[in-house]
Formats: structure tokens, C-alpha cells, sequence
């Protein structure tokens, strides 16, 4: 719009001259308060287009998107003009990079070819959404009852009959991917960076290869703890399968980790869980017989875990506005996720709640999100976002390591707590979720950035995918695959272009927020039996980090918390220190890698 452009021409644009502090100091004023509209515009767009999967919804998102995208690569194009201006104050110079930054899906200049993108990502989210296997002469599964089933199942032929249709719903995907690829990087070259994820890796405080460089260093500090539960699982699953199907050194086949993805294996519990599995509970199974906890019962307790901690109750509209429970009436997208529609107090939960154990961790990881967006409410637009992306996805996450069973006895869900040798068992629980994601959250960047560098191609993205899961996880595809299948596809945050990294900072980070925040409430034990509930000092700790929001960079953020400067996993090795010793003792003699 005419009077759009006019509005963001600097006194320096219109008189040829170099830019001043004072024309930077204006254009991000205006720059600013136009990026809040849009994002208000386009959240509220995408939550009706996620809860009513229709046509025209993917349409209307899809034009809310092409908008603020637009606006934002011309933003991000003028704020790149002022890199050379001397004299600009800290939150000018931050409020500058953040709006280059600011970016996940960059659109080309060409704005036919932004519209081009935008509808494509729209269609890529809706047709990952609206899938759904069709077993032949059965009812089509979406993906919350494949989830059920892969949870549940012992057959391997049930397992590897709903694996296989999973996957086979990403192949209509691969072409719009493929062009989607070339349109993001595309926008991301017109905005200086070599390519999409390079411009994803520049968003951490640190030159991109600084970056990649700090995940390797951390992926390398768990590694060893990663390596011998994958050789524990191993053996038990060829024990409880047969060595045909699951031979010794080598690869796991995916289907029987009891999770489609294979990303986290907790559901396989029952398999690998210690013959004198002292933990004499079953949280799932509580929740089932609670007819006075229902789905949003559930919330409601992970709300009261926050407001033991000082943090206000969630506001009215959230209890009103939220999607609690799968609809019968509708398409919508259950995948759970956290919202905040006006930058203010309009905070929202989309999730297709099931009254098991997962869910109950994984409420508390979205209020996570919700706590947080409040905190940083009152920060300038531009800094209403976490420290970085991993500290979103890791204060819920940290909360839900306080979920311990002394916890559950003090909220009426256990009678007693579990003697100390029932520890083992627990530990090995929380690995196999905790642990066992490490691997993936990191292949799955790793997968896309080469996909966005040029290394890999359409003509290999489904090997390269299998030889990156074989690299990092020690996991094989259990039939061959081909070029023809897209199995990237089929997980959600490739479908809908959501960086990845910051769940494997999380996992990292959660560990190193819980110890520093247990030992600010005074706990003196095992850090895997520590909780915060109801410490105000561990809440005022955790508020004061999480109102900086994007104000400071990280290591600012993680200091206010922790007192520390750098990401950490000796936490998560002192948490799990006693599972890693047994776990040893376990494989002696018997093969590791793969």
C-alpha cells in the first residue's frame, strides 16, 4: 500500500543521504508496531485454520501469512541499511538484528512468489493435518489413533502394517516441499544469508557455525549415556522379539520403539522396565480411574503447579478459547501447541488431550509456553519471545522434572512414595523418552539444513534422512525404503517448517534449569527426587528470566536462572548418574553401536 511504504521511508531514504541514529531510531518505531498487527492477524488467521481444516480456512491463513511475511522481509531488507551506522544505542542495534532475524519461512522479493510460498506452506500444514491411514477393509486411522496403536501393540505385523501407512501419507508432499525449499531459500538469499538454515542457525547470539559447532559439543557430552541405553534397548527388544528381528550390533528396526517417529521410546516401557520394577505405579492408569480428573482437570493441575510458584492464574478466555479434546465434527490439527493471539492476556492450549502419563507431562510443557508468553507481556514487541527458542520449549519441560512421585503424593494422585530403589526403574522411564529424543531433535535440523545448503536433493532426500538416523540414532527403516516415499513428511515439524534445534537445546537446558532451580529451593537429595512445587524463591527465579524474554541475549537469560554462561549437560548426566552406572553393569558383554 502507498501509505504503507511512505510511512517506512527513513529521512536518509528520501534525501539519498547515509541513514542517522535518529532515521533507525524511527524506523523501528514504525516497524515494530506493524510487525505486532500482523503477527496478531496471522495467529488468529492460522488458529481458525488449524481447528477448522477447510479450504477456504487454508486460504485465509495463507494470505494472513503472504501479509506479514511480506511486510517482514521488507522490514528486515530496510533494517539491514542501518548495519553501518555507529552510533546506536543496545536496544536499537538488538531491535535491528532481531527484525532480519525475525524470519523462520523468509519469502522471496518477488511478492507473486511469496503468495506462491505461503500457499504452499498452507497446503503442506492442512494436508499433514486432514491425513489419514486407510488399512484395507478398515476404518482410516489419523495420526492420534496410529499413536495409540504404535503405544500398545506387541505384533510386529500390526506395527510395521501401521508404519508403513503412516509413511505413505508424506508422498503427496515431497514435490511441494521440494519447490517450497527452493522459495525459502530464495527469501533467505535476498536477506544476505546463504541459505534458510543459515539463517535459522544465526538466530542463537552467534555466527551460524558457532552454532552448529555448540550442538555437536553438546551432542558429544551425551552421547556415551545415549550409546549404552540404545545397547540396553537393543538387547531387550531381541529378547522380546527374536534376534531375527532385532539382531545384536545392529540397527533398531523403527516400528518397535513404540512411537512412529521412533523419537522417544517411553512407551516401550513394559518391555525394558527391570524385572524388580519397584515403582508400584502406574500414572496413566490413575488418571483412567479418576472420574474426578477429566482433560481439563488435567490442565488444571498443571496450572496449580505455576501458581505454587507465585505465577498468577491463567486468565478467564484461556479456559473459554482453548481446545481441550479432539472434536468429532471437524478436521482439526491435534499436534499440541501453545498459543498467545494478542501478545497480551488472549492465551490458549490446542491439544487433543488423552488421560495418560504423556499427556499429563505434556500439559505442563504447554503451559510452559503460556507462563512464559505472559511473563514477557510487557516487554516492546520485538522482545516478547524467549532468550532463544530452546528456553520456550524447556520451562515447561523443567516443571514437568518437579512431576516427581513425592509431588504426586502431595496432590492426592499416589498414597505413598516409592522406596529409593525404585529409582532405577523411574530413571530408565524418563530415558527413554528424555534420552532417547537427544539423537532425533538433532538429525532433524541436521536433515534440512543440508536439504537447504544443496547438499541433499529431492533425487535423495529419503536416504539421506535414513542415513542420518542411522548416524545419530542407530535406527533403521524396518522394509527398504525408495526416492518414491518422503518420510521427512510424515513428522509434523517437517510438513510445517518448524526448526528443530530447539528441542534438543531443551532437553539440555530443562536439566541445567531444574538443578539450578532445586538448589535454589533448598533440596539437599538425588536431583532426580527434587521438585520446586510450591517454592516462591525458585519462582521468583524462574519469573525473573523468563520477563526478560528476547530482551538480552541467552547467556544473560541462562545466567539469570543459573548463574552460568553456557549450555550444559552435566546436568542431565548428574540426573541420570545412577541409571548410567546400572545401565553399564546391564551390557556387560554385550555388543554396543551399530
Amino acid at each position: 500500500m502507498p501509505q504503507e511504504q511512505e510511512m517506512t521511508q527513513t529521512s536518509a531514504e528520501m534525501t539519498g543521504s547515509l541513514p542517522t541514529a535518529d532515521d533507525a531510531e524511527r524506523f523501528v518505531a514504525h516497524a515494530e508496531a506493524r510487525l505486532a498487527e500482523l503477527n496478531v492477524e496471522q495467529q488468529r488467521a492460522e488458529w481458525v485454520a488449524e481447528n477448522f481444516i477447510t479450504h477456504d480456512t487454508q486460504v485465509i491463513a495463507a494470505q494472513a501469512s503472504e501479509k506479514q511475511i511480506n511486510a517482514a522481509v521488507d522490514l528486515a531488507m530496510k533494517a539491514a541499511r542501518f548495519d553501518a551506522v555507529p552510533t546506536l544505542s543496545y536496544d536499537i542495534r538488538r531491535k535491528l538484528d532481531l527484525i532480519k532475524l525475525s524470519l523462520t519461512t523468509p519469502g522471496p522479493s518477488d511478492s507473486s512468489r511469496t503468495a506462491e510460498m505461503t500457499k504452499i506452506a498452507a497446503q503442506l500444514s492442512a494436508g499433514y493435518g486432514a491425513a489419514r491411514y486407510r488399512p484395507p477393509g478398515g476404518d482410516p486411522l489419523d495420526i492420534e489413533e496410529i499413536t495409540e496403536i504404535m503405544r500398545s501393540s506387541r505384533e510386529p505385523a500390526r506395527l510395521l502394517e501401521v508404519w508403513r501407512g503412516w509413511h505413505s501419507i508424506a508422498r503427496p508432499l515431497k514435490q511441494q516441499y521440494a519447490r517450497f525449499v527452493e522459495l525459502t531459500n530464495e527469501g533467505a538469499r535476498n536477506l544476505g544469508y546463504q541459505d534458510a538454515g543459515a539463517l535459522w542457525r544465526s538466530k542463537y547470539d552467534m555466527p551460524p557455525d558457532a552454532f552448529a559447532a555448540e550442538v555437536d559439543r553438546l551432542w558429544a557430552q551425551v552421547k556415551p549415556l545415549y550409546d549404552s541405553l540404545h545397547c540396553y534397548v537393543r538387547w531387550n527388544l531381541g529378547k522380546r522379539y527374536g534376534e531375527s528381528l532385532v539382531p545384536p550390533a545392529a540397527p533398531i528396526p523403527a516400528h518397535l520403539l513404540g512411537n512412529i517417529w521412533a523419537q522417544e521410546w517411553g512407551n516401550i516401557d513394559d518391555i525394558v522396565a527391570p524385572q524388580a520394577d519397584e515403582r508400584r505405579f502406574d500414572l496413566t492408569e490413575i488418571l483412567k480411574h479418576r472420574a474426578d480428573i477429566d482433560e481439563i482437570g488435567m490442565v488444571r493441575i498443571g496450572e496449580r503447579f505455576f501458581t505454587s510458584l507465585g505465577f498468577d492464574p491463567l486468565p478467564a478466555t484461556f479456559w473459554e478459547r482453548s481446545l481441550f479434546k479432539q472434536p468429532q465434527d471437524r478436521d482439526v490439527v491435534c499436534h499440541a501447541s501453545a498459543w498467545d493471539l494478542d501478545d497480551e492476556d488472549d492465551l490458549r492450549v490446542k491439544m487433543c488431550i488423552r488421560k495418560t502419563s504423556d499427556y499429563f507431562t505434556t500439559i505442563h510443557h504447554e503451559l510452559g509456553h503460556n507462563f512464559y508468553q505472559r511473563a514477557y507481556k510487557r516487554q516492546p514487541f520485538l522482545y516478547k519471545n524467549s532468550a532463544n527458542d530452546g528456553f520456550h520449549e524447556a520451562v515447561g519441560d523443567t516443571i514437568a522434572l518437579s512431576v516427581t512421585p513425592a509431588y504426586l503424593v502431595r496432590i492426592g494422585l499416589l498414597d505413598k512414595e516409592p522406596p529409593p530403589q525404585s529409582d532405577i526403574a523411574l530413571l530408565l522411564r524418563d530415558a527413554l523418552d528424555k534420552v532417547a529424543f537427544l539423537p532425533f531433535g538433532i538429525m532433524i535440523d541436521q536433515w534440512r539444513w543440508k536439504v537447504f545448503s544443496g547438499e541433499v536433493t529431492p533425487a535423495n532426500y529419503n536416504k539421506a534422512w535414513w542415513d542420518l538416523r542411522l548416524q545419530y540414532q542407530g535406527i533403521a527403516p524396518p522394509e527398504p525404503r525408495s526416492e518414491e516415499d518422503f518420510d521427512p513428511g510424515a513428522k509434523y515439524h517437517i510438513a510445517a517448517n518448524v526448526p528443530y534445534s530447539r528441542y534438543f537445546l531443551a532437553r539440555i537446558l530443562q536439566f541445567q534449569f531444574h538443578r539450578a532451580l532445586c538448589q535454589s529451593a533448598g533440596s539437599e537429595g538425588p536431583l532426580n527426587r527434587s521438585s520446586i512445587y510450591e517454592s516462591h524463591e525458585a519462582g521468583r527465579r524462574l519469573k525473573a528470566m523468563l520477563e526478560m524474554g528476547a530482551s538480552r541475549p541467552w547467556p544473560d537469560a541462562l545466567e539469570a536462572i543459573s548463574g552460568e554462561r553456557q549450555m550444559d549437560a552435566t546436568a542431565m548426566l548428574d540426573y541420570f548418574a545412577p541409571l548410567k552406572s546400572w545401565l553399564d553393569e546391564q551390557n556387560k558383554g554385550k555388543p554396543s553401536g551399530w
